[in-house]
């Protein structure tokens, strides 16, 4: 699984309005420069996570954008499934219909199963962890 650029530029935007967003609203263009993501592509991986609550907007000279919620409660995971939509590694883990062998297929619960640990994981990891540069060890302490 690949995450789309939008997903992974949508983490950078709401990493830099938690390092960035106080006192106020950070521009589009501030956010541009800092993270290297266009302007009109902002807006558009804006548009998602402001429908979903997690950023506010305010207009005019002073405007811009800021994060709608705590940091400790944006996961990745959450920032994803807004983009994306549901986190699953082919089409059968998040609809078993759209496959005809899923009822039989011996791979299919391997499927489900690395989904759901992959989801729990960026579930685990919020934009706080990484603004504060403290992303938790993994319990079984490999280096990845």
């Amino acid at each position: 699984m690949k995450l789309s650029a939008k997903a992974r530029y949508g983490v950078r935007i709401l990493l830099d309005l938690a390092i960035n967003g106080e006192p106020g609203p950070v521009r589009t263009a501030d956010i541009s420069e800092r993270t290297g993501v266009t302007a009109r592509f902002i807006e558009q991986i804006l548009k998602p996570l402001k429908k979903a609550g997690m950023v506010q907007s305010t207009r005019g000279a002073s405007g811009g954008y800021v994060l709608a919620e705590k940091p400790e409660d944006i996961s990745l995971a959450r920032i994803i499934r807004t983009i994306e939509g549901a986190l699953c590694l082919t089409p059968c883990c998040e609809d078993p219909a759209t496959c005809q062998r899923a009822k039989t297929c011996r791979s299919h619960r391997a499927w489900v199963r690395a989904s759901r640990v992959l989801e729990a994981e960026l579930d685990g990891i919020t934009i706080k962890d990484l603004r504060d540069d403290s992303i938790p060890n993994h319990p079984h302490g490999c280096g990845c």
